[in-house]
């Protein structure tokens, strides 16, 4: 759960998509050291909701492994597309979603202000409007 948390600060919102989603978990020396849920959210459409790497082990490919795993794994399940969502101030993330091939489909505005109660900042930037990205699984 904390590793959860860390891609995603509220227990409430992701207890929600754990009950409809599915977990998958990077290990390395019997340690949980990443994780993603995917979400079936429409017919043949799948979201990635949380993907997130222990802070020791940032920074060595392992989100990019996580984002193409998922890609994969939503192909095999039969999906059409995939999307996922990420906040405005969320730099790094952005460029990791469309190096792996996720183009930006839309900007939900304020969607952090609505959704959660505590201010967001990442990189010096409050997270306020969440990014929309999704991928075609030819």
């Amino acid at each position: 759960m904390d590793l959860l948390l860390l891609a995603d600060p509220s227990p409430r919102l992701v207890h929600e998509y754990l009950q409809r989603g599915e977990c998958f978990v990077a290990e390395s020396n019997n340690r949980i050291i990443g994780v993603y849920v995917l979400l079936p959210t429409r017919p043949e459409t799948v979201e990635l909701v949380n993907i997130a790497v222990t802070k020791s082990h940032q920074g060595r490919g392992i989100g990019k492994q996580l984002v193409m795993h998922a890609i994969q794994t939503a192909k095999s399940k039969g999906f059409k597309t995939i999307e996922v969502g990420t906040g405005n101030s969320s730099v790094g993330q952005l460029a990791l979603y469309q190096k792996c091939g996720f183009r930006i489909t839309g900007i939900d505005i304020d969607f952090f202000t609505r959704h959660y109660s505590d201010e967001i900042f990442e990189n010096g930037i409050q997270c306020k409007d969440m990014i929309r990205l999704s991928q075609d699984l030819f």
